[in-house]
């Protein structure tokens, strides 16, 4: 596989300061080498967006689950992660896409975790209201797509489309519309106890042509957890659009040398 800087994104190693007492954790010298690595899904999504991403890393020797979220509320889908958690024996890399950054953000404290990797991810401080720290950045653009009904929400098939997989062929964004994961009223209004990126090396995953998360935003946290970060020519689902180059930086954080 080639290694991140040969691959068509600008890479950077993004640092700065923690915004709290705590320091955030910083990348250790020398990476711990993963044997596993976990892969959790957002909103509006399932387990099988990580099909394309998912056989580099089976190729590289790694050991891969995935996740399958039931999305009814924040406690059920951190329980469902600590689920597969459980199952792995050794150094784990714990990974999440969009929403699931929070059930990384989570579960990454448990002790086998040995690195953490945000895919254009949520990735709130303990006890955050991440939704007031979302409005001090513009609204993006899938927010108004969101249906309501019966206490479940989803994305309409024009928002999806354009504003979730913009960058996806329109037949292969209509059939991830009709599988998409709806979410329960209540999955934003949680908030998570600890954050473990706080004392576990990670990475990052911008999308720079995000229109569900705000980039920014996305650079904001990334900096704020001093995360090794690359930037991605990507919509909000890049792990479907550029599978490679989202499985290169989570072989980054498992230890793979030639992908650092």
């Amino acid at each position: 596989m080639q290694p991140i800087t040969r691959r068509s994104f600008s890479a950077a190693l993004v640092a700065g300061a923690a915004l709290s007492m705590l320091p955030a954790a910083s990348r250790a010298a020398t990476v711990t080498k993963a044997k596993n690595v976990v892969l959790v899904h957002g909103a509006y999504a399932d387990a099988s967006c990580w099909l394309d991403v998912i056989p580099h890393l089976q190729a590289a020797g790694l050991n891969v689950m995935a996740v399958q979220n039931p999305l009814t509320s924040f406690a059920d889908d951190v329980e469902a992660t600590k689920r597969i958690l459980a199952l792995m024996d050794g150094p784990t890399v714990l990974v999440g896409h969009s929403y699931s950054g929070m059930l990384v953000t989570e579960a990454g404290v448990d002790p086998k975790v040995t690195a953490l990797v945000y895919i254009a991810a949520r990735a709130p401080d303990a006890g955050e209201d991440y939704t007031a720290l979302a409005k001090q950045y513009p609204t993006p653009p899938a927010s108004a797509g969101l249906v309501h009904n019966g206490g479940y929400a989803q994305l309409s098939e024009e928002a999806f489309v354009r504003d979730f997989a913009g960058d996806l062929p329109v037949a292969r964004a209509k059939a991830l519309y009709a599988v998409q994961g709806r979410i329960s009223d209540t999955l934003f209004t949680a908030k998570t106890t600890v954050a473990a990126w706080r004392s576990k090396p990670s990475w990052y995953a911008v999308s720079k042509n995000d229109r569900t998360i705000n980039p920014d935003l996305e650079r904001f946290m990334a900096k704020r957890m001093n995360a090794t970060t690359v930037e991605l020519d990507a919509s909000h689902v890049s792990l479907i659009s550029q599978p490679r180059a989202v499985a290169d930086l989570i072989l980054a954080a498992a230890g793979q040398s030639e992908h650092i």
